[in-house]
């Protein structure tokens, strides 16, 4: 997030320091399902950062559908994501697809519903999709994911805008991707606060019982 401005084809370094930090992480925490996301649009460098690291998934901006990006126009990438997965040896490797996602325009797509761009994510192979608010921090709509759960067989995460006062929205979803609140005033470019983690973390046990 801090290497701003983002580009849709960013150099060999940031996928080797993605993959130092990545394989990093995966020493801290051997156990964890770990994945990784390379902005913007970097599905392929994202796969290879993963396999090299030994992660879990990868969350993949533009798997199927164009949209204009704050970064420009990203095109649908399914096809040739999955065949380069298949290529280098990851397949053990998820791929969790941002449909209608956030910090785009998707006007290109007005006449397709949120259901029915999470049909054709499934359909090209999508492991699972998310779904998130209209910028870094704004909540998801509640009804979207009721309308994707109801359209689609593969697991449904949530991907912004998560709080402590609204997580009971999302307790049906299948995972939850927190970043802002997480950290410090719960602004996205502070350092992680600890003690919201914790909060949050005992808030969502007791929802759970």
């Amino acid at each position: 997030m801090h290497d701003r401005p983002y580009t849709v084809c960013p150099g060999p370094e940031v996928t080797a320091v993605m993959t130092a930090i990545s394989a990093a992480v995966r020493r801290s925490c051997p156990h964890l399902a770990l994945g990784v996301q390379v902005l913007s649009a970097a599905n392929q460098q994202a796969i290879a950062v993963a396999l090299a690291a030994g992660l879990d998934f990868i969350r993949a901006e533009g798997f199927v559908f164009s949209h204009v990006a704050d970064e420009g126009i990203i095109n649908a990438c399914a096809g040739n994501l999955l065949r380069y997965r298949k290529q280098v040896g990851a397949e053990n490797i998820q791929i969790f697809a941002d449909i209608k996602k956030k910090h785009s325009a998707h006007t290109l797509t007005a006449d397709v519903g949120v259901a029915e761009t999470a049909a054709a994510a499934e359909l090209f192979l999508a492991d699972g999709l998310v779904l998130t608010g209209k910028a870094t921090g704004l909540p998801t709509d509640p009804g979207e994911l009721k309308e994707v759960q109801h359209a689609v067989k593969i697991p449904v995460l949530i991907g912004s805008g998560v709080t402590m006062e609204n997580v009971k929205n999302y307790v049906d979803a299948n995972a939850l991707i927190i970043g802002s609140y997480f950290k410090k005033g719960g602004y996205w470019a502070n350092s992680v606060d600890p003690e919201r983690v914790k909060k949050f973390m005992d808030h969502i046990s007791k929802l759970r019982e």
